[in-house]
């Protein structure tokens, strides 16, 4: 299968499944962590605008759809600062403004704090929690609040791949430069599955992975263009595919560590084993056989 049919079976549907579900998760981490009884965020859909779209503990809907503007707000403050704020009785806070008074009012809300949802130094979204008393929010909550906002930045990683992918396949045939940024895109993707904390999700992201280590590319190793590469029956462990993953992309051991959440030692052994089964004695014939293979694009 080519580069399209890969992500018109697969990336699409990942992209989708992301924000919704990666949001109502870290809105119901947020929640269990903190104590903290009302959670709710959304993502940014453009400029320095937010639409509220997930509740978490909340009694009515008047949340639901408000949309907060950069500057507007503890949100909006969060947004135009980019960083945590928060305020200990939202209702009488001097230091921000007041438009969404009414919405806050309806469902109770005085202690609330904002954490902004940062990916490459950008804003894309903020989690909020709330009391419906007045009481000084502490600094574990702050951290458990920025916490649960990582894993949505992390998720948005994931989508901004799966993204980059379908901009690749839309070429009609896709060249050497194209298919590098397959692998890169592939590289990251195996990077970053086994830190989705969604098993829903995280299987979706591997299907895509797999689906991608399937395709040909036609200028690849294995032959001349059209050519499909060969299939050798080889089974490797998730851990070794990912290790070679990085291995395809010129990471060292000491960055594929980093960026699997490993030792180097223990890099070190994955791809050790994965050379044997392979048949293979350095880094580099490793990584072709493994995609004549079909284990890596």
């Amino acid at each position: 299968m080519g580069v399209r049919g890969v992500v018109a079976t697969g990336g699409r549907g990942v992209a989708e499944l992301v924000e919704a579900v990666e949001m109502r998760a870290a809105l119901l981490r947020l929640r269990r962590t903190t104590g903290l009884p009302v959670a709710f965020g959304g993502l940014l859909h453009e400029a320095g605008r937010m639409d509220i779209a997930e509740l978490n503990g909340a009694s009515t809907g008047a949340l639901r759809g408000l949309a907060i503007s950069s500057g507007n707000g503890l949100g909006g403050k969060s947004i135009a600062l980019s960083r945590p704020c928060a305020v200990t009785d939202y209702r009488v806070a001097r230091h921000i403004s007041h438009e969404y008074d009414a919405a806050v009012a309806a469902e109770g809300l005085r202690s609330v704090l904002a954490v902004p949802v940062v990916v490459r130094r950008r804003v894309r979204g903020v989690l909020y929690g709330a009391l419906r008393s007045a009481l000084p929010i502490g600094e574990r909550t702050f951290d458990a609040a920025v916490a649960a906002a990582r894993d949505v930045e992390q998720a948005l990683v994931v989508r901004d791949e799966v993204r980059r992918l379908l901009s690749v396949s839309r070429e009609p045939t896709p060249g050497p430069a194209a298919w590098e940024e397959v692998r890169a895109a592939h590289s990251e993707l195996r990077a970053l599955a086994p830190r989705v904390v969604d098993a829903e999700l995280r299987a979706r992201l591997l299907s895509v992975c797999g689906r991608l280590a399937g395709a040909s590319d036609p200028m690849g190793p294995s032959g001349p263009a059209g050519t499909a590469p060969r299939r050798t029956p080889v089974a490797l462990a998730p851990r070794e595919v990912d290790v070679l993953t990085c291995v395809a992309s010129g990471s060292t051991n000491a960055t594929a560590a980093e960026l699997l959440g490993l030792r180097p030692e223990t890099v070190k052994a994955y791809l050790r084993s994965a050379m044997r089964k392979l048949g293979t004695h350095t880094r580099l014939e490793a990584v072709v056989a493994a995609r004549r293979a079909g284990l890596l694009p």
